[in-house]
């Protein structure tokens, strides 16, 4: 591709797609042809409002454009995928990527076929918090993350893990490195039809541990990620984007401590605490910046479809671990009556 702003469009203008729609219309590197939505009327206030084209059909949409971010519902993700692909349009399918893993491979397979890009928006990995974090995160022994939201009457076809938690699932995976060797989970469903609350523990081969819970019918908002290496802590607020480590002096505290002082004071001395400078930016705008750059080979995009798959795959197996445990608990309270 040239130098030139590229050509995009939105399908699926829903809350989380106009977003997209909002971004594109303000990326110099980016000329936002139009959107197309199931629901012409929505469409159409979407593109007044951002200056672009309704247009009739998710065809004419593709036609039009070079590169698409796909915002349907997770249940039509796999279609939309293929039908950009066949197009020769490179896309950003948001999260979750798909329903199950076999509709992600044949997303991929598509998009390989054609030689098109296809990345998924895991939005979370541009958090400018995150992004502060990660040169210093190297081997972590234990993750925490919480990700609690207010219960909204959307996403509801998909439980708290494949809406919520899966951020986190894809940030540990990024940061480890290798999928979990085991996991366990429990889930409860509170106000929909599926799990609302959610807690996952995933192990690693190389010893690492995450424990993850996500609700969104929770009182309060609270997205944070904690890290714990052998000489430091990062405390990783997301939602506040601030981010806070604590850094050991193994050497300086040995020494200290040799020299016969208060083990108290000697851990104070060999402590470095600090807030880490965190940079101003939205994280979808850059991550839709990193899309478009990828499309002219500047650096590795937003997650790669790959990504996305390994995401949606231990996702997949929270939710049947969540399942299990399910089933365990009915047939004890069978049993019991």
């Amino acid at each position: 591709m040239t130098a030139e702003a590229i050509r995009t469009g939105v399908w699926g203008v829903g809350v989380w797609g106009e977003k997209h729609a909002r971004v594109y219309d303000a990326l110099p590197e980016a000329t936002l042809v139009g959107v197309y939505d199931r629901d012409p009327e929505r469409a159409r206030v979407v593109a007044e409002r951002h200056g672009c084209r309704a247009f009739e059909s998710a065809d004419a949409l593709l036609e039009a454009c070079e590169a698409v971010s796909i915002a349907v519902p997770t249940v039509e993700h796999r279609a939309a995928a293929e039908r950009a692909a066949a197009a020769g349009r490179h896309a950003l399918v948001e999260k979750p990527m798909a329903v199950t893993v076999e509709e992600a491979d044949a997303m991929i397979a598509a998009a390989r076929s054609a030689r098109s890009a296809l990345q998924v928006g895991q939005v979370e990995r541009f958090n400018p918090a995150l992004l502060a974090a990660r040169p210093h995160v190297r081997g972590p022994k234990f993750i925490e993350a919480h990700r609690l939201a207010l219960f909204q009457p959307r996403s509801l076809d998909v439980d708290v893990v494949f809406d919520l938690m899966i951020h986190d699932l894809d940030a540990v995976l990024d940061f480890v490195g290798s999928p979990p060797v085991a996991l366990s989970a429990v889930g409860v469903a509170v106000l929909s039809g599926n799990e609302d609350i959610a807690n996952a523990r995933l192990e690693f081969a190389d010893g690492c541990v995450a424990n993850l819970t996500a609700s969104r019918v929770s009182q309060d908002r609270l997205r944070r990620i904690r890290f714990f290496q052998g000489d430091a802590y990062l405390s990783v607020d997301l939602f506040e984007k601030t981010c806070e480590m604590l850094h050991v002096d193994g050497e300086r505290l040995r020494a200290i401590l040799a020299q016969g002082g208060p083990a108290e004071a000697g851990a104070r001395g060999a402590i470095d605490r600090r807030r880490l400078e965190v940079a101003p930016g939205e994280p979808l705008a850059l991550e839709l910046q990193a899309f478009l750059g990828s499309l002219r080979g500047q650096g590795r995009g937003a997650a790669s479809a790959e990504a996305g798959r390994a995401a949606l795959a231990v996702a997949a197996e929270v939710r049947a671990a969540m399942k299990l445990r399910a089933r365990q608990w009915a047939s004890r309270t069978t049993a019991a009556s």
